[in-house]
């Protein structure tokens, strides 16, 4: 059998051996080659590579080749398989196969060794990453970018981490019902209306159950419609819910609250934050930035401002990420900080990996930023909202209300999304219609008069539209908007209208 080692001193000057225990693997393989049931239990996370001995890599592949084709693995039935293996000749031919089958005392620590195999080869896999780190670091070239290697190192050191994570990727029927359950049991206690997190809406709540782990939401809209205030006021609503929980100790499974990532690639973090202290001061936007407030309005302020100061909500506003990037920066903050709902504002603003223009790279790319949203969701069991542009062909309909089909660039949004929602004023395009005054004669004034009503009917309201939802139905959410302080709110007599199912 090859030599046995675990972590060895290096040679006088010589590297450092990389942690391993040929031995184990050795026995590990004589255990499965006496009783093939052994592999059930440990193929999952074994694999192949995590084996420091080549030799004992290539074994351990064909015997799991061979048990599923329902062929028997022995010494016996791999022997043609390695009759010309060098490696195999040095240590004496085939014969080796049955040296390893020696002994039936490894079947007993079998899962043991494997355990241990995989433990050292990951130690193995963090050593290739530290000397990664170490050579790229020292590299001084004009082509370097310190910031991305950071993002790349953290990325391999998660991954890293996270490897081996299939154990959990099949669930009985029974586990995934329990999660079910408590679903039902958490809809129930909120009130009968709310399984996910809160968007601090009650009409919203109602409509969507809340914002489901692993869910990818698309909040989309023409500008000025309010996407960004909307997705804002989410934010602000699910992290100030968790800080109330915490304080009331309401249990882990049963919050409805918590911590917040916000991405901005449009806004700066200053002008979120003028946005959620307007909000709360009642002071609108406009006049904070202009320093257009009173003493009153200073200390309304102020005292707002120190209401949010633990408000756990994490504003990254770093221009032009990757999608790579991005979900680099999610699983530190998720690491870091424990955040439970990812904001993205907006798809469009992000990138892929692949170079070129065009438009059909364009599509490529859009398709490739939606997938990575969807897998960030489901890698860190978080809700992501991503927003997201429409297209013009919304203002050459003369019903303005979004669609589906409008969604810019990538039918992959629509596929990859649970759930989709447009966020529609028609107070913005009555406003825009505002015919004269109608002072001449009896028909402009007439005009005018139906553009005043029309306008009071439709003046501080707002729809979102549900256009796909995965777990119910679709339909409209009617919610009150003060544009002035960009708050949206539960409508007095809010209701939604279902249409159909989705």
């Amino acid at each position: 059998m090859l030599a046995s080692l675990t972590l060895v001193e290096p040679p006088q000057g010589g590297a450092p051996i990389l942690p391993h225990n040929v031995e184990a693997e050795g026995a590990l393989l004589g255990a499965l080659m006496i009783d093939n049931r052994l592999i059930e239990d440990i193929a999952l996370k074994l694999r192949a590579d995590h084996f420091y001995e080549p030799l004992h890599g290539r074994i351990f592949e064909q015997i799991r080749r061979l048990i599923d084709k329902n062929m028997l693995a022995t010494p016996v039935t791999l022997r043609p398989i390695f009759e010309a293996d060098e490696e195999m000749k040095e240590l004496g031919g085939p014969a080796y196969l049955a040296q390893l089958t020696g002994s039936a005392a490894p079947i007993i620590g079998a899962k043991d060794f494997a355990e241990q195999i995989y433990d050292l080869a990951q130690l193995r896999a963090l050593v290739g990453v530290g000397r990664s780190m170490v050579e790229r670091a020292l590299d001084t070239s004009d082509e370097v970018e310190p910031r991305k290697q950071i993002e790349e190192a953290e990325a391999a050191l998660y991954r890293v981490a996270e490897e081996g994570g299939t154990e959990n990727g099949v669930k009985s029927f029974a586990s995934a019902a329990v999660e079910a359950v408590k679903m039902a049991e958490k809809a129930l206690k909120s009130g009968g209306s709310l399984s996910g997190l809160t968007t601090g809406i009650q009409a919203l709540n109602a409509k969507t159950g809340g914002m489901h782990n692993s869910d990818l939401m698309i909040l989309a809209g023409r500008p000025g419609m309010g996407k960004t205030s909307l997705a804002t006021n989410i934010a602000f609503n699910t992290a100030r819910r968790y800080v109330e929980e915490i304080a009331e100790g309401v249990a882990e499974g049963q919050r409805t609250g918590a911590p917040v990532a916000f991405f901005s690639l449009e806004m700066s973090a200053d002008q979120l934050a003028t946005r959620i202290l307007a909000e709360q001061s009642e002071i609108s936007s406009e006049a904070l930035r202009m320093g257009k407030i009173s003493q009153q309005d200073f200390r309304n302020l102020a005292r707002a401002s120190a209401a949010l100061h633990d408000l756990p909500l994490y504003i990254d506003d770093t221009p032009g990420l990757t999608i790579a990037a991005l979900r680099t920066r999610a699983r530190r903050l998720k690491r870091q900080r424990g955040i439970g709902l990812i904001i993205v504002d907006y798809l469009q603003l992000l990138t892929g990996t692949g170079k070129g223009g065009g438009d059909q790279n364009r599509v490529q790319e859009i398709s490739e930023i939606s997938r990575g949203l969807k897998t960030l969701a489901k890698e860190l069991h978080v809700p992501v909202m991503a927003l997201s542009q429409l297209s013009r062909q919304v203002e050459n309909r003369e019903d303005k209300r979004p669609q589906l089909s409008d969604l810019r660039e990538s039918g992959s949004i629509e596929q990859d999304a649970d759930i989709v929602m447009f966020v529609y004023r028609e107070e913005y395009y009555v406003a825009m219609k505002e015919p004269r005054d109608g002072a001449e004669d009896a028909k402009s004034q007439e005009t005018y008069h139906d553009w005043q009503k029309h306008m009071a009917e439709v003046y501080g309201q707002a729809e979102v539209i549900v256009g796909k939802q995965r777990h119910g139905s679709t339909g409209k959410v009617k919610l009150k908007f003060d544009a002035r302080i960009t708050k949206f709110s539960d409508l007095a007599d809010s209701h939604y209208l279902p249409e159909q199912r989705g």
